[in-house]
């Protein structure tokens, strides 16, 4: 054999040996999937946007007292209390008559006097000016640092507490009393007097006496008095001597204001008036549209508790 052919027999021989080398190799294992848990069919998987959402709690929704305006220019045009004229005569002639009212509201002790905060203002008859005094003691005590005050008309067969103010008719304490109104606050209105609020008197109704005297006006008045410790309420009642409305009102109050007009209202008619309210433990006169000014007189305006004429009395 040549030289030749045996180098290629010899290179041959080297690629089969590379060959078989490069052959040789580990059989390559797949790694096991983890397994995973199995979901069993009826159940869905989770996600973001199938978590259930909770419900919420219910939060309870307190009835709110409603908001009015009253007209504060216009009324010092007719001769009444504003707060943002504080030195007026008749400002001064109503803080005269609010501080035993208010110092008998809060008595403690021996002197203490139930319902003291439950104050009614009345007249024996109609036009003496009650209403011109409920309104304006109402404004004066508001303008106290220590108390807020609730008027409430309670001359239910002829409100006009809301007149006088400026403001519509709305629906108040006939309507709460005859179960067509269930939360108070829904009928209270909020005004802008700092701590003065109003109680309408609402829809007329035939049996007003009758739920003046109810369970109803009790549990009412109870709720109204000792919700808040510093709350004064003053009653614009009826007449005592032309309905029987006040005088079952006046069975419920710790004082009683009685307007008297100057010149006009009799010895007899006030003696009879007072006679219906012996029950009340406090009752104190104001005497109204005295033309006369007396030794306590102030800006030379006597102390007659009212100026406005006759034909804007109450």
């Amino acid at each position: 054999m040549s030289l030749i052919e045996k180098a290629v027999q010899r290179l041959d021989a080297l690629k089969q040996a590379s060959g078989e080398s490069a052959g040789v190799t580990e059989p390559v294992r797949e790694a096991p999937l983890p397994v995973s848990e199995e979901v069993p069919p009826h159940t869905a998987p989770r996600s973001s946007s199938s978590v259930p959402a909770v419900d919420p709690i219910p939060m309870p929704n307190p009835a709110v007292s409603r908001g009015v305006h009253i007209d504060l220019v216009r009324l010092g045009q007719l001769g009444m209390v504003t707060p943002d004229v504080p030195r007026s005569a008749v400002a001064e002639e109503f803080r005269v008559i609010k501080r035993p009212l208010l110092r008998n509201a809060v008595a403690t002790g021996a002197a203490a006097i139930k319902n003291g905060s439950l104050i009614m203002v009345s007249s024996a008859m109609p036009g003496e000016g009650k209403s011109f005094t409920a309104i304006n003691l109402a404004i004066s005590m508001a303008m106290e640092l220590d108390y807020t005050v609730l008027l409430v008309d309670a001359d239910v067969s002829r409100p006009s507490v809301l007149n006088r103010l400026g403001l519509p008719p709305e629906r108040g304490l006939m309507d709460v009393l005859a179960g067509d109104v269930s939360e108070l606050g829904d009928v209270l209105l909020r005004t802008n007097i700092e701590k003065l609020s109003i109680l309408p008197a609402g829809m007329p109704h035939p049996r007003a006496t009758e739920m003046l005297a109810s369970e109803s006006m009790n549990r009412l008045l109870e709720q109204i008095a000792n919700r808040y410790h510093d709350r004064i309420i003053i009653f614009d009642s009826p007449p005592l001597l032309v309905t029987t409305e006040a005088r079952v009102l006046a069975t419920h109050m710790g004082q009683i204001v009685m307007v008297v007009e100057a010149e006009r209202t009799t010895h007899s008619t006030v003696k009879q008036a007072l006679a219906t309210i012996e029950s009340c433990p406090v009752k104190l006169m104001v005497l109204n549209k005295s033309r006369a000014a007396g030794a306590g007189s102030y800006y030379g305006y006597g102390y007659g508790y009212g100026s406005e004429p006759r034909s804007e009395a109450a």
